[in-house]
């Protein structure tokens, strides 16, 4: 117990990392999912294509090749940053298709009338879906998101492979240094990890709640 206490400097600057890469990564995963749902309803073609390739591409390709893409072949065409932006990159990259195709569900959940009806009244495509249909589609999929994050608060794990001294990290080091207290690290891992997933899905339920009474 005393070797689990000196290590929590540690796991306190592993999880201090985790929630960072979770609130960057997912802010920008935020963002751009949200462009890539609205080029998916574009009357471009080329957005439209560009939109779905992104999508297919981004959510099929396994989190652990995008890592080594960012932290291996990127430093090889020249692009010289610390590990930690590289991992806000993939992790990014690969959240950015959930988050769009939650949004596009919502999307298509709003009634083709009131897009209809901005247009009659003179609105352009992005005034419409950024005024009319996106406040909408955020409101129905707001759970749907909620999930995402949660899916991306355990994906952080996969930095600590590639250089990034997050809560996997840290663990992993712990065990190594003590193997004689690996579950008691384990399972205190995981308690930290439940520390940002379970309030969460907790979130994810009252707003759930509360967008069913309101409809």
């Amino acid at each position: 117990m005393e070797q689990l206490w000196s290590l929590m400097p540690e796991f306190w600057e592993g999880f201090r990392v985790t929630l960072l890469l979770l609130v960057v990564s997912g802010v920008l995963a935020l963002v751009l999912g949200t462009a890539i749902a609205a080029m998916r309803i574009s009357p471009v073609p080329v957005l439209r294509g560009f939109a779905a390739a992104w999508t297919e591409i981004a959510r099929n390709t396994p989190l652990t090749l995008v890592f080594f893409f960012t932290a291996f072949v990127m430093p090889m065409l020249g692009v010289r940053a610390p590990y930690v932006l590289l991992a806000f990159v993939a992790l990014t990259y690969y959240t950015s298709p959930f988050v769009a195709e939650a949004l596009r569900s919502g999307i298509n959940g709003v009634p083709v009338g009131q897009a209809e009806a901005a247009r009659s009244i003179g609105l352009g495509f992005r005034q419409t879906v950024s005024l009319v249909v996106l406040p909408q589609a955020f409101r129905m999929t707001v759970p749907p998101l909620i999930n995402v994050f949660i899916a991306l608060t355990k994906n952080t794990s996969v930095a600590g492979a590639f250089f990034v001294f997050e809560l996997f990290g840290a663990t992993t080091r712990g065990t190594r240094d003590h193997g004689d207290q690996v579950i008691l690290m384990l399972l205190y891992a995981a308690a930290l990890y439940l520390v940002i997933t379970v309030p969460l899905g907790l979130i994810a339920g009252a707003i759930e709640k509360k967008v069913r009474v309101l409809r």
